[in-house]
C-alpha cells in the first residue's frame, strides 16, 4: 500500500452534499445545508459510508418509511485506489441494485479536507432517475 493509499486511512465526517444533473447543470444540495454522515477506510482494506439528511421522522406509516430511504445513503465494501479515484466493490448497501457492483468515486485529498465527486450515472434518489452526480465534501476527524 503506498502512502498515498494510506492518507485515506481514518473516519472522514460529511461537511456537504451537493448533486449536479448533467442535462441542466444545476446544482441543489437535496438533504440541506447540514446533512449528517461519515466515510471510513480502513487499514484493512475496507470502507463505508453512511449519509443521511439532517432532517428524518421515525417511521411509523409507509410514507414516512419511503422518505426515510429517500433520505439515506450506505454502502460498503473493499476498496482500492488507483490514481485519483477509489473503487469499491460493494458487498452491501441500501440500494440492491449496487450489491456486487464496483462504485468508482473521484477523490481529491487536501490536508484535513476531501471532496469527492461520482461518475455520472442515473440518480438513484430522485424519481425517474436523471443522469447526475453527487459531489460531496469531507473533514478528516
Amino acid at each position: 500500500m503506498s502512502e498515498r493509499d494510506t492518507k485515506l486511512h481514518g473516519c472522514w465526517r460529511l461537511v456537504s452534499f451537493d448533486t449536479e444533473f448533467q442535462d441542466s447543470k444545476e446544482r441543489t444540495q437535496p438533504w440541506g445545508t447540514d446533512p449528517n454522515g461519515h466515510l471510513i477506510f480502513g487499514s484493512d482494506g475496507r470502507m463505508m459510508v453512511l449519509i443521511t439528511a439532517k432532517a428524518r421522522e421515525p417511521g411509523n406509516t409507509d410514507e414516512k418509511l419511503l422518505a426515510l430511504f429517500r433520505t439515506v445513503m450506505a454502502y460498503t465494501g473493499r476498496y482500492r485506489i488507483d490514481g485519483d479515484r477509489f473503487i469499491t466493490k460493494v458487498d452491501a448497501s441500501w440500494n440492491e441494485a449496487w450489491n456486487g457492483s464496483e462504485q468508482e468515486r473521484f477523490y481529491q485529498l487536501d490536508g484535513d479536507a476531501l471532496d469527492v465527486r461520482t461518475n455520472w450515472m442515473p440518480n438513484p434518489l430522485v424519481s425517474g432517475n436523471p443522469i447526475g452526480r453527487a459531489i460531496l465534501s469531507f473533514r478528516r476527524e
